[in-house]
């Protein structure tokens, strides 16, 4: 027992491939999962197109960060805003706009940092689809989970240290300025995983559209890629069981989980290329609960998609010419600088190395007794305490607009008038 702690940490070993009479390179088999992986990007698109529809989209995230008065309200609406649109590549877009358009970047850095904290719950949601399969369920929810923490624990060392001192905003602003007028790759569009899932998104939406109430739409849209990842998660891990035997396995071990750096650069490379840190945390979450890898072979593969998410906000910034370029690209160093120091630090220093593992094993033990810890997580987390924030600063800012208006001194028609001659005099 001591021996099998040691070598799965967690608690819970990988489950042997399951028996079946077809070979591991059956086509049949390779073809269902990639069937089954493709349904399982569309229901994460559909998902996304859905809480655009409910939120507005990026108009809808820059109202939110409109609220944002102090670094800690910054985070919080930074989490919200992303969690709400379901895309990290949008939010620190329009982020980068913000600060283009004058968002002075001290406080922009605050809202990089929540939309970090904010796109991991998609992958958290891929890991429900195992929620009827108690042990599946326990470590795809570990392996979503310790990508949670990770960037929890990162913003938790690094926003005191941002607010006291700005070192990621002063060396932003330095790389800015050697490289202001130097970049152009403004390819924003070069996004193959979205272009082959965003149209069969889409057209489940245009169908939606046609019922009187969008809110409706927009929840049953939701409602329908949640089915679909439920769908592909159920179907993908016993395909993955079957198929991820001999040198299949080893391949993937050998990209994933041969060493720390060899994940980091797998996940910051894959990233890179599908421009989507959720669609890449989302796509190893199934391969973990399958027992095929463990959580403590994929947390480098997720810091590293960390670092790759940052692709889209540098390709946004580089798209921004005029006096304002300089900031625009600063804060996109600032999110790539962010990633980086936090991976370096997470790493090579043991202890942190092993805290989100611990954290997300601790939380993975507590919804293995009740299956409500996991939803309660997720809606706490992500939705209920930074929309208490949000409604908070909401409220305070109207109640101030409101007694900024009533302490207004009344004036007469009469009044109006003359002193309208008096300024045309």
């Amino acid at each position: 027992m001591a021996e099998q702690e040691q070598q799965y940490p967690l608690g819970i070993a990988p489950e042997p491939p399951s028996d079946t009479s077809k070979p591991s390179n059956h086509p049949l088999i390779w073809i269902g999962v990639v069937f089954f992986v493709y349904l399982l990007l569309v229901g994460v698109s559909m998902i996304g197109e859905g809480f655009k529809w409910l939120t507005g989209g990026a108009e809808g995230a820059a109202t939110i960060f409109t609220f944002a008065s102090n670094p800690l309200v910054g985070v919080l609406l930074g989490t919200l805003a992303t969690a709400l649109v379901q895309s990290s590549s949008t939010v620190t877009s329009v982020i980068v706009g913000m600060v283009a358009g004058g968002l002075p970047v001290s406080i922009a850095v605050p809202m990089i940092m929540g939309a970090n904290m904010g796109t991991t719950i998609t992958n958290t949601i891929v890991s429900m689809g195992d929620f009827r399969r108690r042990n599946s369920f326990t470590r795809a929810f570990q392996a979503a989970t310790v990508h949670d923490f990770f960037n929890l624990y990162a913003i938790a060392i690094f926003l005191p240290m941002e607010v006291l001192f700005h070192p990621l905003e002063r060396m932003g602003g330095v790389a800015a300025n050697w490289l202001a007028g130097d970049v152009d790759a403004s390819i924003q569009n070069a996004n193959l995983i979205s272009a082959i899932t965003k149209p069969v998104a889409q057209f489940f939406v245009s169908l939606f559209e046609m019922l009187p109430n969008a809110t409706v739409g927009a929840l049953l849209v939701i409602a329908l890629g949640v089915c679909f990842i439920i769908l592909a998660v159920l179907d993908l891990g016993r395909l993955l069981r079957a198929a991820m035997v001999g040198r299949a396995r080893r391949a993937l071990e050998a990209a994933i989980g041969r060493n720390r750096e060899a994940g980091v650069l797998s996940g910051t490379i894959i990233t890179v290329a599908v421009q989507s840190s959720s669609t890449t945390t989302s796509l190893i979450v199934p391969f973990v609960g399958a027992g095929v890898l463990t959580t403590r072979q994929i947390f480098p593969f997720t810091m590293g998609a960390n670092i790759g998410t940052c692709i889209t906000a540098l390709l946004a910034a580089t798209a921004i010419a005029g006096s304002s370029e300089v900031f625009a690209l600063q804060i996109a160093l600032v999110h790539l600088f962010f990633n980086i120091f936090g991976v370096l630090l997470f790493l090579y220093l043991p202890f942190l190395f092993e805290l989100p593992i611990k954290s997300a094993a601790l939380l993975g033990r507590l919804t293995e007794k009740n299956r409500g810890w996991a939803l309660g997580y997720i809606l706490c987390v992500f939705f209920l305490l930074p929309g208490a924030v949000f409604a908070t600063q909401y409220s305070l800012t109207n109640r101030a607009a409101a007694t900024a208006e009533t302490q207004l001194p009344e004036q007469t028609p009469e009044q109006l008038s003359s002193e309208f001659e008096a300024i045309q005099e």
